[in-house]
């Protein structure tokens, strides 16, 4: 029985919380208008789908691959939020549809994975390093899981319910099980969110063995591989620890440093911090707490991504962040939010809420193109001119991540506890909320992240005391706050990076928070030796960048005069409406050099505006180069 717990605070449902802003509100649209119904024709066009059907027999193409279900069940997933939220019998439809497919291709003992049934099923869960078969598994469980909530049918949750059940009797330290665990972490999280909607502890306890057991030697893997003579190594004749690409090279408690492939990093930590809150486990919360500073101090870009080359898909050594090089997998920053949020649960820091929204707003909608049509897997902060989205991959594990993630956004906004109400992000709209049993709305109004102006009103039954906290974000200098238009000390108030306010609120009341938000210039860290003497210019929570469609000059020849400022304008016609900065510049000359690589003289530079967008946006119009981090001179 579990009896102790960390957690301090409970996410609004995103169900609860109306988005009505000039920003979110038509990214959740294009996303249900466009990127569900699109993915899941890519889904069906490439075989994704109909391979539920098992009729797959060797000598057909395309050959059912390994991480297939994840795909689909992210689409699932994405699919069942959105459904959530308007209604579509269309789409209901098809859900089913595909459910029914799934269900389908379920064993009787209750495995289900189209490759290790049809293609390979001699070799059931003799390769966990490698093969995704958890990792689906755990992807499964979330699509379950979040088509049951959105539409109360149990056609596809009693299924993973019964997969979930089966895997318990896999894997585990009873005699006779597997102590194994997944090479590409993911069933963690998923198997504490099945134990949140059933209360079936035998799913929290799967969970914490699959994270205990990680690292713990005799090492599983090696052990495994051993199994399997002549078996390809990836690792093999490498530099690279092959344990620590997967996290596995000591148990989780003992990790101090971010290594190894990201995604699957920050999964891991997002199911550790899971655990921590709902086990009491202050040991996997101080693992987490050392890996976050590791990570956001030392190994994430600017945007909110992470992930330093592609060679592993992820972290190379702190302070090592290239930018045309950069991979800042789009799953990674999706990641970053799920840890973020899961940790902002635990202890109402603004330290967690700031990376989300800096992830959020950068790294994970740069993901996505404009009409939500095409994807980037990586996200680098420079290019030549030849790095461009695309409308699907071989591995497609990004498209159907931005997908859901947006479709639940509005549970990132809100958390609130029996007397508190905390907003993490500033989104217009409103949520609701059941505090003391009693409902009580809050509004939001404002044009943020372009404007920094944001009034809340509430809207209740009886006056009710309750504590509104509100985030007063990292990047901001100055702030003000007024209640009823009474100035509030912002400084008496503010507790990591929050500032309560505590009374009992009327429909009467009136809060206005103002975040100054002049467009910044931001500076790396010294140890970051690819960005010496450059800048990045950020406004409010949104990294900017410069595209060679708006500035004639290559760009590699542009810097920014040290002591100039910056004029702001918001265009509602550029990039589907978005603060365009410029400012005065210098631009070398090469006209007289005479075909020379090498002179003792200096370039001459003269005057130049330079025009910086949004980096989210960038790749949107004519294709071009683009850099984050612009030399600063003068």
């Amino acid at each position: 029985m579990i009896t102790k717990q960390l957690k301090k605070y409970k996410p609004l449902s995103f169900v609860d919380v109306k988005i009505n802003d000039s920003f979110w509100a038509k990214r959740i649209e294009v996303n249900r208008e466009q990127t569900i119904p699109f993915q899941y024709e890519q889904c069906k066009a490439t075989g994704r789908i109909d391979a539920f059907k098992l009729d797959w027999k060797p000598g057909m193409e395309p050959v059912p691959h390994i991480f297939w279900e994840s795909d689909v069940a992210k689409w699932i997933e994405a699919a069942s939020y959105s459904l959530a939220t308007h209604p579509d019998a269309e789409l209901d439809a098809l859900l089913n549809e595909v459910i029914d497919l799934i269900a389908g291709a379920q064993q009787p003992d209750g495995y289900l994975n189209v490759y290790f049934t049809i293609v390979e099923p001699e070799k059931r869960w003799t390769d966990l390093r490698d093969a995704h078969e958890l990792y689906c598994a755990g992807h499964l469980i979330e699509a379950g899981i979040a088509h049951f909530k959105a539409t109360g049918k149990r056609t596809l949750f009693d299924v993973i319910c019964k997969f979930a059940d089966y895997i318990d009797t896999v894997f585990g330290l009873e005699e006779g099980k597997k102590r194994g665990y997944c090479g590409h972490q993911e069933i963690e999280l998923a198997l504490v969110k099945l134990y949140r909607v059933t209360g079936n502890e035998n799913y929290l306890r799967l969970s914490q063995y699959f994270i205990d057991e990680r690292g713990k030697q005799p090492h599983y893997f090696d052990l495994e591989k051993k199994i399997q003579p002549g078996f390809f190594d990836p690792f093999m004749n490498s530099h690279q620890d092959k344990n620590a690409y997967n996290q596995s090279h000591k148990p989780v408690r003992e990790q101090d440093k971010v290594v190894g492939h990201a995604v699957r990093a920050l999964y891991m930590y997002s199911a550790m911090a899971d655990l921590a809150g709902e086990l009491g486990d202050e040991s996997l919360l101080q693992a987490c707490e050392r890996l976050w500073d590791n990570l956001h101090n030392k190994n994430m870009y600017i945007t909110g991504g992470i992930g330093s080359t592609r060679a592993n898909e992820g972290f190379t050594f702190d302070y090592d962040l290239p930018n045309e090089t950069a991979y800042g997998e789009t799953c990674a920053a999706v990641a970053v939010v799920f840890w973020n949020h899961r940790l902002l649960q635990l202890d109402c820091d603004g330290k967690y809420a700031d990376a989300l929204e800096r992830a959020l707003y950068n790294g994970v909608i740069s993901g996505i193109s404009l009409d939500g049509k095409k994807f980037f897997y990586e996200n680098p902060l420079a290019s030549l001119g030849n790095v461009h989205r695309r409308d699907w991959f071989g591995c497609a594990c990004c498209p159907p991540n931005v997908a859901r993630l947006l479709a639940s956004l509005g549970e990132y906004v809100y958390s609130q506890n029996d007397h508190e109400i905390a907003t993490h992000l500033y989104v217009e709209g409103s949520g609701k909320f059941n505090i003391q049993s009693q409902e009580v709305v809050l509004h939001q109004k404002t044009n943020y992240p372009w404007d920094g102006e944001i009034t809340f009103n509430f809207e209740v039954g009886t006056p009710e005391k309750i504590g509104l906290k509100l985030r007063i974000p990292d990047w901001c200098q100055d702030a003000l706050l007024e209640v009823n238009g009474e100035n509030v000390e912002i400084a008496d108030k503010l507790d990591k990076g929050y500032v309560t306010i505590e009374k009992e609120w009327t429909n009467d009341d009136t809060v206005k928070l103002i975040l100054a938000m002049p467009a910044q210039r931001f500076y790396s860290n010294p140890k970051v030796r690819q960005n010496i003497n450059h800048i990045a210019i950020q406004k409010g929570p949104v990294v900017y960048c410069l595209e060679s469609t708006d500035n004639i000059e290559p760009l590699q020849k542009i810097s920014i005069c040290r002591d100039s400022g910056f004029v702001e304008e918001y265009i509602p016609e550029l990039l589907d409406g978005v603060v365009k900065i410029t400012g005065k510049g210098m631009v070398m000359d090469d006209n007289d050099w005479d075909n020379k690589l090498y002179k003792p003289v200096k370039p001459d530079a003269s005057p130049f505006t330079f025009t910086a967008v949004p980096y989210y946006s960038w790749d949107n119009r004519e294709p071009g180069e683009m850099r984050v981090w612009i030399p600063e001179m003068g």
